[in-house]
């Protein structure tokens, strides 16, 4: 039981391990850019060329170091080989032979510094080739990193600007959004003045807010009286037109006429009723019926008073 829970412990972490480095690698991979990547790889190969060139140059100063000990070996034994050939001169014998044995210890030291000197100067020659190659992949690793830098960049560009025109770019699609609120605030304020022009055009916001225009109110007014008027004329001549026929009736005769005649002449005034629908006074249809009821029976409307007329005293006499 216990290993089964510490492997399932184990399985967990190694999940979580794998998770969290997902996770990086998919936010490294968003936040790499590749000319920046392409500019560090540059610099680092930059600062191995320069450790090369380094290295060539401790060579170079090691080897020529010991070309000098070799050159101060070369005099030293010159010399004593010069001084022992004086001191053979001279049957000093003894001197001669130090001076040999000082010359092949100079001439075995010699013989170190020459294997050294080779061994450097192989040294400086590899890699002095080695930066030589270095220095062309660097040259050419250079040309590559602009040309890549150069492709994205304008393939970058090319993405925005088709991002741009297509809408689908952050910046755009902000800008999209934006057209598209004020496109439709405007569409709902021109509906909503449409709906108050013809709301004001019906007469329904007419009295909005409690106050009225007089000048127009006098104005229908007017208009009104002489829809009146004109409809009125209109009746006393065709009633006029067929009072003759009325008149020709029975109870018509010769004593008749002058009968209903004075009978119509007598009779009191009656004024006329008032309009029938209080909400439009000027209505033409209850002014006609109005005049229609106070006429008496056989008296044309034109010997009538109308309702603009004042009555006259004897009137009825």
């Amino acid at each position: 039981m216990f290993m089964k829970g510490t492997a399932a412990r184990m399985g967990v972490m190694k999940r979580v391990q794998l998770v969290f480095k997902a996770k990086a690698n998919k936010a490294l991979d968003k936040m790499e850019d590749p000319r920046e990547t392409l500019d560090y790889s540059y610099q680092r190969q930059l600062e191995l060329l320069t450790k090369v060139r380094r290295g060539v140059a401790d060579v170079a100063t090691s080897r020529k170091r010991v070309e000098l000990q070799m050159n101060q070996l070369q005099q030293q034994a010159n010399k004593l080989d010069d001084q022992a050939r004086k001191a053979l001169g001279l049957g000093r014998e003894d001197l001669a032979r130090d001076a040999l044995t000082r010359k092949s210890s100079a001439q075995s030291q010699l013989n170190d510094l020459q294997a050294q000197y080779a061994q450097l100067q192989a040294e400086e020659e590899k890699l002095t080739g080695a930066s030589q190659r270095l220095q062309a992949k660097v040259d050419a690793f250079r040309t590559r990193k602009e040309t890549i830098k150069a492709t994205y960049t304008a393939a970058e560009a090319q993405t925005r600007i088709n991002e741009a025109f297509s809408g689908i770019s952050e910046e755009m699609g902000d800008v999209g959004m934006a057209i598209q609120r004020a496109e439709d605030k405007t569409a709902q304020m021109q509906a909503r003045a449409g709906a108050i022009d013809e709301l004001m055009a019906s007469g329904a916001l007419d009295d909005v807010g409690g106050r009225r225009d007089d000048i127009q109110a006098e104005l229908d007014q007017l208009s009104a009286n002489s829809d009146v008027e004109t409809e009125l004329r209109r009746l006393r001549g065709e009633i006029a037109a067929s009072a003759p026929k009325q008149l020709e009736g029975p109870g018509v005769g010769p004593n008749g006429a002058g009968q209903e005649q004075s009978q119509a002449q007598s009779a009191p005034y009656a004024p006329p009723a008032p309009p029938q629908n209080p909400q439009n006074p000027q209505n033409p249809q209850n002014t006609q019926n109005t005049q229609q009821a106070a006429q008496p029976a056989g008296i044309p409307v034109s010997d009538l008073p109308s309702a603009n007329d004042q009555p006259q005293d004897g009137a009825g006499s």
